[in-house]
């Protein structure tokens, strides 16, 4: 692994660190005492660490590189708070959205930039994604917050549909492997409520890191 991926890696896993404090204390809630270190520390370092190697190792342009470390920082944030209050605060997820349009307009997103149709597929998946995941859950009688849902317009801007869909679907199964040690580790029980948030943020960093 080259040294930037490791020196990255080092890096996410101290943002990853940085994030779950910050997410023990704010945005401000009533708990008796501050939240000591547990599983969810551990959970928040490891996505830091493994998220910035890897997009280290994927990406070399320092534009690029610079434009998806500011998409990863915002991602490890809201997966600390999320994981740590059931919680994706809007300081966050509505400049997140600006970002990605920004981004987006200014040929600057490197997922998208220079992809036949990428501008279109930016567009159609910051509109289309929101609403599918919102009839989705209607129909299968969830509980989607409006944080899940101005995320998922960020992810779509910067993804473009089959980006997106692609991470969906290996987040989707990640997810799934991580809920069964979790369980099985009794960090968490069959009836827990588990956020959406989470898997969303992986489906946003997996896509950042397919194949081209």
């Amino acid at each position: 692994m080259p040294i930037a991926a490791i020196v990255a890696g080092a890096s996410g896993a101290l943002l990853g660190f940085l994030a779950d404090r910050l997410a023990a204390r704010w945005p401000e809630h009533e708990v008796a005492g501050h939240r000591r270190l547990d599983w969810r520390t551990v959970l928040v370092v490891v996505a830091g660490a493994l998220s910035f190697a890897a997009l280290f190792a994927r990406w070399s342009e320092p534009r690029d590189l610079l434009v998806l470390c500011l998409y990863f920082a915002a991602f490890i944030v809201l997966l600390a708070t999320d994981l740590d209050q059931k919680l994706l605060p809007d300081l966050i997820t509505f400049p997140l959205m600006a970002y990605a349009l920004a981004m987006l307009l200014l040929g600057w997103n490197p997922l998208l930039d220079g992809k036949s149709l990428g501008l279109i597929s930016g567009i159609a998946a910051g509109l289309g994604a929101p609403v599918v995941l919102l009839v989705s859950d209607r129909l299968l009688g969830g509980a989607l917050g409006m944080g899940d849902l101005k995320l998922a317009v960020s992810l779509g801007l910067m993804s473009g549909v089959s980006g997106l869909f692609a991470g969906f679907v290996i987040a989707s199964a990640l997810s799934s492997i991580v809920l069964l040690v979790l369980i099985g580790a009794r960090r968490i029980g069959l009836r827990s409520a588990i956020p959406f948030g989470p898997i969303l943020i992986a489906a946003g960093i997996i896509a950042a890191l397919l194949p081209s």
